[in-house]
């Protein structure tokens, strides 16, 4: 059976295509995430992905397996990747005109605490690490590992800077929050 490597681009695809038409709609910006801040987690984001797509990492220890390559193994990650861009998707959805790419206090900020926040405080970023951690399986390379890595990295610095900002805007009410909820990982951190 060949494996269709193209077929882990359908989740990132659908993310992308939510995230260009949903953008268009979010309040305005009233005060958002340092420059400095933002362009790190874009370059650490940016380098993960480049991990995983660029020829070159394929070379040395970084191109060598993890795991081995076998159907079962590659639709596994798949369908990681295809249930945390579904649940990055839910929590987009939810959050609605209260979403930026980029942390933000939105005009009429609301504190969104059902659905998936009801689970994890972030998890927009809980739904992308779990798709980039199932794409990384599927490709099987250790080079994805050390993406996995990156990318929560560059997550954590984003995490941190719209902590303040929420922190910021519901004095009272997001502390509670943040002692009921986990950041990242439901019951976990």
């Amino acid at each position: 059976m060949r494996i269709q490597p193209t077929l882990l681009a359908y989740p990132w695809l659908a993310l992308g295509l939510l995230w260009l038409t949903a953008a268009a709609s979010k309040k305005a910006v009233v005060q958002r995430q340092a420059t400095n801040r933002r362009l790190l987690h874009h370059l650490l984001a940016t380098f993960a992905f480049v991990l995983l797509v660029y020829p070159w990492f394929h070379r040395g220890w970084l191109g060598m397996r993890f795991v081995p390559a076998s159907p079962a193994v590659y639709f596994t990650g798949f369908g990681i990747s295809v249930a945390g861009a579904l649940f990055a998707i839910w929590a987009r959805l939810t959050l609605g005109r209260n979403w930026s790419g980029r942390p933000s206090l939105m005009a009429g900020h609301e504190l969104v605490t059902s659905g998936p926040y009801a689970l994890a405080r972030h998890p927009i970023y809980t739904g992308l690490v779990l798709a980039f951690a199932g794409t990384v399986l599927a490709i099987g390379e250790w080079r994805g590992v050390l993406g996995v890595l990156i990318v929560l990295l560059a997550f954590l610095i984003k995490i941190h800077d719209e902590e303040q900002l929420m922190l910021q805007a519901f004095p009272e009410t997001y502390p509670q929050y943040r002692r009921r909820v986990k950041a990242l990982i439901p019951g976990v951190l």
